[in-house]
């Protein structure tokens, strides 16, 4: 679960034409979903979004997350001029819904084994799996995605 993200992260940055790239907006396209899930959930609230395995998601913030995200995928594709930026801000929507998806999951993984933390190095933070949950899963579908189309983030 958490070695092939590693070396999938690591795999993606050794690409020594878009390697760096890819990895930065990997890194601020989960950073700012996490961000706009916060921010659009704590504002608009709303229903929740999966209350047995996070009572606080709600559907607001899963809103905000994908918004977030091809908010920068929008930036990131001006940045290193993009051909395709519709798809490219697509692809960050997607990206970002998944990295939403791995928050879940881990949530789901720990209430499965009735746990409340995945450990106490950052106390208050639910572990650090709580951290990288989302980059776990945004690593993993960047990756397949890199792996059987290059071109089609990087064109």
């Amino acid at each position: 679960y958490l070695g092939i993200p590693c070396v999938s992260i690591v795999w993606l940055r050794n690409d020594l034409e878009n390697g760096l790239v890819v990895v930065v907006w990997i890194f601020l396209l989960v950073w700012s979903a996490d961000s706009g899930a916060y921010v659009a959930g704590k504002l608009l609230q709303g229903p929740k979004l999966a209350p047995s395995i996070s009572p606080k998601k709600t559907w607001s913030g899963l809103g905000g997350a994908i918004v977030s995200a091809g908010i920068v995928g929008f930036l990131i594709s001006r940045a290193v001029e993009i051909e395709s930026i519709y798809l490219f801000v697509v692809i960050s929507c997607v990206v970002g819904l998944i990295s939403q998806l791995g928050d879940l999951l881990e949530s789901a993984t720990k209430r499965r084994f009735g746990l409340k933390d995945t450990g106490n190095l950052i106390p208050g933070h639910g572990g650090i799996l709580d951290r990288v949950d989302a980059l776990l899963a945004a690593v993993m579908s960047v990756t397949i995605l890199y792996t059987f189309n290059r071109g089609l983030l990087f064109s």
